[in-house]
């Protein structure tokens, strides 16, 4: 069972002279949830190398059991200074492939090129594609063969409006998940913010929010070995 993960490369947060990345419970928890039921774990991000981490996700009170044990995990720490860069990457390798969130995605993967026709490739081979929080942003561009959007008519959640309100991030970011979502033709819904809230339809899973994504992870798996 081989797995791909794939990470941003973007740390500016718009004009703010803030910065952003992934966020750390997002890549944690469904690394560990994959990797302590035997996944094979490959890295990738657009630029290769250390993707940058939103600091907030370093704050105290983002920390979760996975982030503790992210944090003391040195071999992981290792390997994820040195993720692939996306373009050396080939759909045919793995067996899925999971997005974490953060809002770097919104700004380069959501564009890419590599990660559009990684996705579409995954997907067209009957392979599980998993985002959680913003990263079902970077949905945004992908389309089927017949050129409708991927999410149009599926089951599909993401970062809500309200979440994003409450970050204080709404007019920061380049464009807001829930909306595009529902934009693009997919059929959005969202749970309590900051609760777990996990859609699946078909090879699709996506995840609302970090604490969607150890669920989103274990939807992955299931998927996996019932494809």
């Amino acid at each position: 069972m081989k797995v791909l993960m794939v990470l941003t490369s973007h740390s500016e947060l718009g004009t703010t002279g803030k910065k952003t990345g992934f966020w750390i419970e997002e890549f944690a928890a469904p690394y560990y949830v994959l990797a302590d039921a035997g996944a094979e774990i490959t890295l990738a991000s657009p630029k290769g190398g250390q993707p940058p981490i939103d600091p907030k996700s370093e704050d105290p009170d983002a920390q979760t059991a996975a982030t503790r044990r992210f944090n003391g995990d040195k071999i992981l720490k290792d390997k994820l200074a040195q993720t692939l860069p996306l373009n050396t990457v080939n759909e045919m390798h793995y067996d899925a492939v999971f997005y974490p969130g953060g809002h770097g995605p919104l700004w380069d993967l959501a564009n890419d090129k590599d990660s559009i026709s990684l996705i579409t490739d995954f997907y067209a081979h009957h392979k599980p594609v998993a985002f959680v929080c913003h990263a079902p942003g970077v949905l945004m561009k992908v389309k089927l063969a017949n050129g409708s959007p991927l999410v149009k008519g599926k089951s599909v959640t993401g970062f809500s409006n309200t979440e994003e309100e409450a970050v204080q991030l709404t007019d920061v970011v380049p464009f807001l998940v829930e909306n595009e979502l529902k934009k693009l033709g997919g059929l959005y819904s969202k749970g309590p913010d900051w609760g777990s809230y996990v859609r699946q339809d078909g090879l699709l899973i996506t995840g609302q929010n970090p604490a969607s994504s150890e669920q989103a992870a274990k939807l992955l798996l299931k998927a996996i070995k019932s494809a």
